[in-house]
């Protein structure tokens, strides 16, 4: 399926472009990514629309195979979002200490505060913060967007699998150019 239509109050979900993340070797450029998000984030801003700007400043609780969560101490600036997205004022930040953006977090309080009832999804990594994230928001009754071309994984296997499988059973995929082809004209100045 692709994009059809975007709500009114539709918000941009940018996941995990920070300094420590963008770095990784990914399945898809990092920078690539990157740029497409902060395309969007400055569309969603010329029409009034939320953008929000996530970080990761830890991990959940809990003991996995991948190792014990709890406290992790990240080198100076791994947290600091990349500037090329151009972080504004009206901008929503939120940091998080799980996979998904809504766990743990005032996210969304802050969305239904500001009447959004859609989300459009960008990020890295695409089968962890992003997924955790589309998984919980179909959950809660958003409608789910997630631009396929501006998220990237550093598991090839994984990364397909969310796009392929995962994302087309919790909301709508397309590209970049699909979601901004739907956005509304912006507001005369």
């Amino acid at each position: 399926m692709s994009v059809t239509t975007l709500d009114p109050r539709t918000a941009l979900v940018v996941i995990d472009l920070q300094q420590g993340i963008v770095g990784l070797d990914t399945v898809h450029p990092a920078g690539e990514v990157v740029a497409r998000s902060a395309e969007l984030a400055a569309a969603f801003r010329e029409r009034g629309l939320p953008v929000v700007l996530v970080n990761v400043a830890g991990v959940a609780p809990g003991r996995t195979d991948g190792g014990p969560g709890g406290a992790v101490s990240f080198p100076e600036g791994w947290t600091e979002l990349v500037k090329e997205l151009d972080r504004q004022p009206g901008d929503l930040t939120v940091t998080k200490h799980q996979w998904g953006a809504f766990s743990g977090t005032s996210l969304d309080q802050d969305l239904r505060r500001r009447g959004v009832t859609q989300i459009v999804l960008t990020g890295i990594s695409t089968s962890i913060g992003v997924e955790s994230t589309a998984r919980f928001a179909h959950e809660l009754g958003y409608h789910v967007t997630v631009a396929t071309d501006a998220v990237t994984d550093t598991d090839p296997a994984a990364h397909d699998h969310a796009v392929g499988t995962i994302f087309p059973r919790l909301g709508e995929t397309g590209s970049t150019a699909d979601v901004l082809a739907l956005l509304p004209a912006p507001a005369a100045a």
